[in-house]
């Protein structure tokens, strides 16, 4: 058996010959450092997937297929239009979502955000919703076309089904999103069916067009240390009927796992996502509130599936903490319909030569 059919029979309770060893990326700072130490060149180190298969990873878990042009549904999206250079060199920019943010030189990790530009039904109807409409204009036809002559691929590859609250919250904000959900619900209601149907509309045209896929995903990162950030109720009951019409379209191709990446702790969202079809949760973080499929296990059985779950900060530590990582993960594999993943990208921490020893002893543990 192949990557692609150990990992899909994995996450249908089936038989396999070996566990994949799989991951998520790298921060390109780690892939530099590695260079910098003289592990991989530098001209290696701007190809993640070829840095994996020198550290002994079988494949990059988020191989997943965009049916349109960039993850963002605006089409077009906002120019980067530079608003403001600061004295330090900080430059104020508009980004694709309509956000004016601070982009710092030389800074990693999410820019601080000073206002957007979706407030009220006017931003909305005026900047937003026309750029919210479905054409195959914006359909990556190219892309569709080699997965439909694709017949031959090792590793699973994923549709992409789109985000149906996380690129809301990217527009809105945070406290934007919090509001609007109390002070013009009928505005909020109106948004979240507008992207729905947006990506509804965009899953059906890639399934009808003859593209092959071997499970959905759904992207969201609606959550933090300490649960979500958008109301359980009012997800459950606006957002979750829209997951359960794509999913059932994507049942209707065969299509069986469906895949959801959000970070944080998401407990409290997972009822809705298993009532409407969303099977498997991806990255599972560890993090400071110890993400586990072994709970969710027990209270929703087999019917929960997972990708992730394995602390990366042992990359950071030797070689006993990973073999204390390996074994903490060998009862989670057991329980059938899960695959170890570091829990998201591999963090400038990380040590070469630990990552390195990971792969061998996952391969040498599950093989």
């Amino acid at each position: 058996m192949n990557y692609r059919e150990n990992a899909m029979a994995i996450l249908n309770y089936q038989d396999y010959d070996r566990l994949p060893i799989v991951h998520f990326a790298f921060w390109d700072e780690t892939t530099l450092k590695w260079a910098n130490e003289g592990h991989i060149t530098f001209e290696e180190a701007r190809d993640h997937n070829l840095v994996a298969r020198k550290l002994g990873f079988d494949f990059d878990w988020f191989t997943t297929a965009l049916p349109i042009h960039g993850m963002n549904a605006l089409f077009p999206p906002f120019s980067q239009d530079v608003i403001e250079v600061m004295p330090d060199g900080s430059v104020k920019v508009l980004d694709g979502y309509g956000v004016l943010i601070l982009q710092k030189p030389d800074a990693t990790g999410i820019p601080s955000e000073f206002e957007h530009l979706l407030k009220d039904r006017k931003s909305w109807e005026e900047h937003f919703k026309p750029r919210l409409q479905f054409s195959k204009e914006r359909i990556n036809h190219q892309l569709l076309d080699k997965l439909k002559e694709d017949h031959s691929r090792t590793q699973p590859i994923g549709l992409y089904c789109g985000s149906l609250m996380g690129e809301i919250r990217n527009s809105l904000g945070l406290f934007g999103l919090s509001y609007l959900v109390v002070d013009d619900e009928a505005l909020m209601n109106e948004i979240v069916d507008t992207f729905a149907n947006l990506y509804y509309q965009i899953v059906e045209y890639s399934l009808a067009y003859g593209a092959k896929f071997d499970f959905g995903h759904f992207w969201e990162d609606i959550c933090y240390k300490s649960g979500p950030l958008v109301s359980p109720a009012f997800f459950r009951k606006k957002v979750g009927p829209h997951y359960h019409r794509i999913c059932d379209l994507l049942h209707q191709y065969g299509i069986e796992i469906v895949s959801l990446d959000c970070d944080g702790k998401i407990d409290a969202l997972i009822p809705t996502w298993l009532e409407n079809g969303v099977n498997t949760m991806f990255p599972i973080e560890v993090g400071t509130w110890g993400g586990n499929i072994k709970p969710w296990r027990e209270k929703y059985g087999r019917q929960i599936r997972g990708v992730g779950g394995m602390d990366k900060k042992v990359f950071a530590y030797d070689y006993i903490a990973i073999d204390n990582e390996i074994e903490r993960l060998k009862s989670l594999v057991d329980l059938g319909g899960f695959i170890p993943c570091p829990d998201h990208r591999i963090a400038p921490d990380a040590k070469w030569e630990n990552v390195q020893y990971y792969c061998e002893r996952m391969r040498k543990v599950f093989g």
